[in-house]
C-alpha cells in the first residue's frame, strides 16, 4: 500500500511537471485528451492553474536577479574610476624623469598615503570641525578664568600661549598625526580598531578599550549640542538680530534643534556628499582664521616667544595664575577633535590627513597668537574693564567683519558635530566587528567602505542630542559638561597605544610616550573634574550606560560560545540520509534555509542540527546553511557550495561588496536555479503558485535561531543578567529578518535552549503507595478508603490540614491484612443473603426482606460487624419487577 501511494505520487509529480512544461511552450493539449492523474475517478485540474501559476510573478513582483553582475550605474562608476586611475598613472610616469621628489611623490601615491585634492577637500570638512570651533571660547574661558582682561598681564597671555600650541604639538602633532595614524587596522582608525591589533597581548586590555570608547560615544552626544548651540547664540551679537532674540528667548534653542535635525537627516548621503560642501566650507573657516590673526598679529609679533615651553610650565605653577591646575582645563579645549581625527581616518584615508594638517595647525596657531597680542594691547583698556563674557576671537574683528565672523562659526559649528557622529559611526562598526555591541544595519553610502552610516545609530544619537539640548536648554551650561568625557579617552588611548610601541620592538620610546602622555592628560582629567558637579556628570553617567551595553554584550556573546559547537560531516550526513529517505515523515517544506554566521564551509552548526531534529523532525528535500559575508570591494557578488557528496544539505557562502544589496532571497533563488541546471539539485516543480512566483523551485521555508536561557544553567547571576540584557538589546535593535529582506517571506524564528553547564538536580526517592481501612472522608485534610472489589484505594487530601496523618497512615498500613478477611465476609454474606432470596420467592411467599427485617438480621447476637453491614446492604439494596434484588450490595 505504501509503494502504491509512492507510485500515484510520482505519476501526479510527473504529470504536473509535464503540464508545466507544457504551458511554457504554448501546446497545451484539450481537456478530452489529457490523462487522468492521480486516483482513478479524480478529475484533472482545470487548465486556468497552470496560467494562473505562470502570471504569478505579475502579481507579487517578487525580486529576482538579473543576467548581469553589475548593473548600468556600477559599470559607469567602475569605469570612471578604472580611466581616472589610468590618468593618475599615466601622470606619474611622466614625473618619473623629473628628480627624486617626483619619484618620492609616486612611491607616496602608490602607498596608503596616497593624497587626492578632492579627498583632502572632504578631510577639511570631515575631520576638522571640532578642532577647528576651538578657537571660538578657548581665549574667552581663559580671561573668565583669570577673572577678567585687567589681570592678564604679559607673563600670563605668554603662558597660556605657550600651554596651547605645545598641547596641540604634543597631543594632536605627535601622539595622534605622526604616531596613532601609523597604526591602523585595514586602514581604519579609532580606538577600537588599535584594540583588535593588541588583544592578543592580554585580556586586560579589554578595560582601556571599552572605557575609552564609551566616553568618546559619550562626548559625541555633547559635541553636536553644544557646537551648535554656543554658535546659533553668537548671532545675538548681531545688533539687526539682538532685537529678535530678546523679543523670543526660545528662539535659539528652536534653530539649534533645527539645524541638528537637518544634520542627521543627511547623514544616509554619505559624508562625501556632504564632505565636499563642508570642506569648502572649512577651507573658507581655516583661511579666514588664518587671516585675521596675522591682521591681529601686525602690530606686536613678539608673543611668538611664547613658542619656548618655559613660559607655560612656569605661569602654569605660578601664584599669579588664578585658575591654579584649573587652566590646564582651559587649555584642552584647544585640542578637542584630536580623538576624531583618529577615527575618521577611514573616512578620509591617512594621506589625506598627512597632507592637510600643517595647514590647519598653521592656522589655528596664527588665530591664537594673534587673540594674545589684543590681550596684550586692551590690558589697560577702560571699555574692556567690566565686560562680561569679553570673547577676544570676535573683539579683536572689526565691527563690518563680525558678520562674516559670526555666519563662518555657525557653519563651522554644524561642521564639527559632523567630525564626531562620523567618528560615532566607525567606533560602533569596530565594536560590532569585536562582538562588543549587537550586530547592526550598515549601509555604505559612498564609494570607499569607510564612509559608512549606521541608521539604529544614527537615530539613537539624534534623539539623545535633543535630549541633552532640552535638558541644558544653553551652551552656557552645556559646556560645564564638555570635555571631561574626551579626556577619558585620551588616557585610555595612550595605554593602548604603549601596548602596542611595546610589542613591535619599540621598548624604550613606549615607556617614554607613556610616561610623558600620561602625565599630560592626567593633568587634563584632574582640572577638567571640577565640571562634575556642574554638568560633568551627565558625560559619565552616559559613559556607564554605553560600557554597561558593552560588557553586557560581551560577556553574553562569551557565555553562547562556551555550548556552541561544530559538527563534521561524518557526524550530521547519517542522521540526515535518514530522515531525507524517511517517506514516513511528510515534508516540513520542499527546501529549508538556515542564516548562520559561520563562514566555514566544511563543518555544520549544531544550532542548525538540532533546529531539524527537535520536536517534530523538519523532512525537507533539501537543506540549506547559508552565510553572508561583506567583503571590501563595492561591487562584489560571488558565491560558493559545499554539498558533501550529497543532493540535500548544501552549504552556501555569499560574499557581496559593501555597497551591493542585501537581497538574500533573490540570490537563494539564484543558487538554486544554478544548481538545477548543473543536476547538483534535484529537479523541483510547484504545483501552486508562491509569493516569490517561482515554479521551478520548490517552497522555500526560511529559519533563524536564537538562544534562550534555561533555569538549569549552570551561570552566576551577573551571567544570567548579561544574557538577558543582550537578548534585550537584541530586540530593540532589529532582526536579521529586515536586514536581509526575509520579512515579506514569513521566516520562522527559533529558540533553542541554552544550557551552557547544567547542574544536576538530586535524584528523586521513589515511594509505595499505603492503602489502610481509614474512616471514609474522615476530617478534612486527613484521607479516605475507598473499598471496591477487595481493592483499598488510599486518597491523601492536604496532610498539612492535619498534624496527625503520618501516624495515620502507619495505622492503616499496619490493619491492611484485617480490612482484607472483613472484605472477604462481607462478599460471602451477600451471597448469602442473595440464595435466601430467590428461595423465599420461589415458595410463593411473595415477600422480600424488607429492612425491617434485615435491620433485625444485622441485630442478631453472633454477628460479625462486616456481616450486620452486607445484611444491611443487601436489604438496601434496589428491586426488579419480581420484587427480587439484583444482587449488587
Amino acid at each position: 500500500m505504501v509503494q502504491s501511494r509512492r507510485n500515484r505520487a510520482s505519476e501526479r509529480s510527473q504529470s504536473n511537471d509535464q503540464r508545466h512544461k507544457q504551458a511554457k511552450q504554448g501546446h497545451q493539449e484539450p481537456q478530452e485528451q489529457r490523462k487522468p492523474t492521480g486516483r482513478i475517478g479524480r478529475k484533472p485540474a482545470p487548465p486556468q492553474a497552470d496560467s494562473t501559476l505562470l502570471k504569478a510573478d505579475t502579481f507579487t513582483n517578487a525580486p529576482k536577479v538579473s543576467r548581469r553582475t553589475l548593473t548600468k550605474e556600477e559599470r559607469e562608476e567602475i569605469a570612471k574610476q578604472e580611466q581616472t586611475q589610468r590618468q593618475e598613472e599615466q601622470r606619474l610616469a611622466l614625473m618619473a624623469d623629473k628628480g627624486p621628489l617626483a619619484r618620492w611623490w609616486i612611491k607616496v601615491q602608490h602607498s596608503p598615503d596616497k593624497v587626492s585634492l578632492g579627498m583632502s577637500i572632504i578631510a577639511l570638512g570631515v575631520v576638522y570641525g571640532d578642532i577647528g570651533t576651538s578657537p571660538l571660547y578657548t581665549a574667552q574661558t581663559f580671561i573668565s578664568g583669570q577673572g577678567g582682561l585687567g589681570n592678564v598681564d604679559r607673563s600670563a597671555v605668554l603662558g597660556m600661549l605657550s600651554l596651547v600650541f605645545w598641547s596641540i604639538t604634543l597631543i594632536t602633532t605627535v601622539k595622534y598625526v605622526l604616531i596613532a595614524l601609523r597604526v591602523d587596522n585595514n586602514g581604519e582608525g579609532g580606538i577600537f580598531a588599535l584594540y583588535s591589533l593588541i588583544r592578543k597581548y592580554g585580556a586586560w586590555l579589554t578595560i582601556p578599550a571599552m572605557l575609552g570608547g564609551a566616553a568618546f560615544l559619550a562626548d559625541s552626544v555633547l559635541t553636536p549640542a553644544v557646537s551648535i548651540s554656543s554658535a546659533v547664540e553668537g548671532l545675538k551679537t548681531i545688533p539687526a538680530f539682538a532685537p529678535v532674540f530678546s523679543m523670543n528667548p526660545n528662539l535659539a534653542l528652536t534653530i539649534t534643534a533645527v539645524i541638528i535635525v537637518a544634520l542627521f537627516a543627511v547623514q544616509s548621503r554619505g559624508t562625501e556628499s556632504i564632505g565636499k560642501i563642508f570642506g569648502v566650507v572649512m577651507l573658507t573657516w581655516f583661511t579666514f582664521l588664518a587671516i585675521v590673526g596675522m591682521v591681529s598679529l601686525s602690530n606686536d609679533w613678539s608673543v611668538f616667544a611664547a613658542l619656548n615651553p618655559v613660559y607655560g610650565v612656569r605661569f602654569l605653577f605660578s601664584s599669579h595664575n588664578l585658575a591654579g591646575i584649573a587652566l590646564m582645563g582651559t587649555v584642552f579645549l584647544s585640542t578637542t577633535g584630536a580623538e576624531a581625527l583618529y577615527s575618521d581616518m577611514g573616512h578620509v584615508g591617512r594621506g589625506n590627513i598627512y597632507f592637510t594638517w600643517p595647514f590647519i595647525k598653521v592656522a589655528l596657531v596664527l588665530n591664537y597668537f594673534g587673540q594674545g597680542a589684543w590681550m596684550l594691547r586692551n590690558q589697560h583698556n577702560a571699555a574692556y574693564a567690566n565686560v562680561e563674557g569679553l570673547n577676544p576671537f570676535f573683539d579683536m574683528l572689526n565691527p563690518d567683519v563680525r558678520y562674516v565672523a559670526v555666519t563662518l562659526s555657525v557653519a563651522a559649528g554644524i561642521i564639527a558635530s559632523q567630525a564626531l557622529i562620523s567618528g560615532a559611526f566607525t567606533i560602533v562598526s569596530e565594536a560590532t566587528g569585536i562582538n562588543w555591541m549587537p550586530h547592526l544595519q550598515v549601509r555604505y553610502p559612498s564609494r570607499t567602505r569607510g564612509q559608512l552610516y549606521i541608521p539604529v545609530v544614527n537615530t539613537v544619537l539624534c534623539v539623545a542630542v535633543l535630549s541633552v539640548l532640552m535638558l541644558f536648554r544653553d551652551s552656557e551650561h552645556i559646556s560645564a559638561a564638555y570635555g571631561l568625557a574626551l579626556t577619558v579617552t585620551m588616557i585610555n588611548s595612550t595605554i593602548l597605544l604603549s601596548v602596542y610601541l611595546h610589542h613591535h620592538h619599540h621598548h624604550l620610546f613606549s615607556i617614554a610616550f607613556c610616561v610623558l602622555f600620561i602625565a599630560v592628560e592626567t593633568m587634563f582629567f584632574v582640572s577638567s573634574a571640577a565640571k562634575f558637579l556642574h554638568g560633568g556628570w551627565f558625560t559619565m553617567l552616559l559613559t556607564m550606560l554605553i560600557l554597561l551595553i558593552m560588557v553586557t554584550w560581551n560577556d553574553g556573546t562569551k557565555i553562547e560560545r562556551l555550548q556552541r559547537r561544530h559538527m563534521r560531516p561524518t557526524d550530521f550526513l547519517p542522521a540526515l540520509d535518514k530522515l531525507h529517505g524517511d517517506f514516513r515523515i511528510p515534508y516540513y517544506s520542499d527546501n529549508i534555509v538556515y542564516l548562520t554566521s559561520d563562514t566555514e564551509m566544511k563543518r555544520l552548526d549544531t544550532d542548525i542540527f538540532f533546529s531539524i531534529f527537535a520536536d517534530h523532525p523538519k523532512r525537507a528535500r533539501a537543506w540549506w546553511a547559508v552565510s553572508v559575508e561583506t567583503t571590501d570591494q563595492p561591487f562584489t557578488r560571488e558565491y560558493s557550495v559545499e554539498n558533501f557528496g550529497t543532493n540535500y544539505i548544501y552549504r552556501v557562502r555569499i560574499r557581496i561588496g559593501f555597497k551591493v544589496s542585501q537581497s538574500i532571497p533573490a540570490y537563494i533563488h539564484q543558487v538554486m536555479h544554478d544548481l538545477s541546471r548543473t543536476g547538483e539539485l534535484p529537479q523541483q516543480k510547484s504545483a501552486y503558485p508562491k509569493i516569490d512566483a517561482d515554479p521551478d523551485i520548490g517552497t522555500i521555508r526560511y529559519v533563524l535561531v536564537h538562544k534562550a536561557l534555561m533555569p538549569e544553567s549552570n551561570i552566576s547571576t551577573r551571567e544570567a543578567l548579561s544574557l538577558r540584557m543582550k537578548y534585550a538589546i537584541r530586540h530593540l535593535v532589529g532582526s536579521p529578518i529586515k536586514w536581509f529582506g526575509l520579512a515579506p517571506y514569513n521566516p520562522q524564528i527559533e529558540v533553542q535552549p541554552l544550557f551552557v553547564t547544567t547542574r544536576r538536580p538530586p535524584r528523586l526517592r521513589r515511594e509505595t503507595v499505603k492503602a489502610n481501612d481509614a474512616r471514609r472522608g474522615s476530617g478534612a485534610g486527613a484521607g479516605s478508603v475507598v473499598g471496591a472489589g477487595g481493592k483499598i484505594e488510599v486518597k491523601i487530601a492536604d496532610s498539612s490540614a492535619n498534624p496527625g496523618v503520618s501516624a495515620g497512615l502507619a495505622k492503616l498500613a499496619a490493619e491492611k491484612p484485617a480490612a482484607e478477611k472483613a472484605a472477604a465476609e462481607k462478599a460471602a454474606v451477600e451471597k448469602a443473603v442473595e440464595k435466601h432470596t430467590e428461595a423465599s420467592a420461589a415458595s410463593g411467599t411473595g415477600k422480600t426482606s424488607s429492612p425491617h427485617n434485615a435491620d433485625k438480621t444485622a441485630k442478631k447476637p453472633g454477628k460479625t460487624a462486616a456481616e450486620q453491614s452486607a445484611e444491611k446492604s443487601a436489604a438496601a439494596a434496589p428491586k426488579n419487577r419480581r420484587g427480587e434484588t439484583d444482587g449488587k450490595a
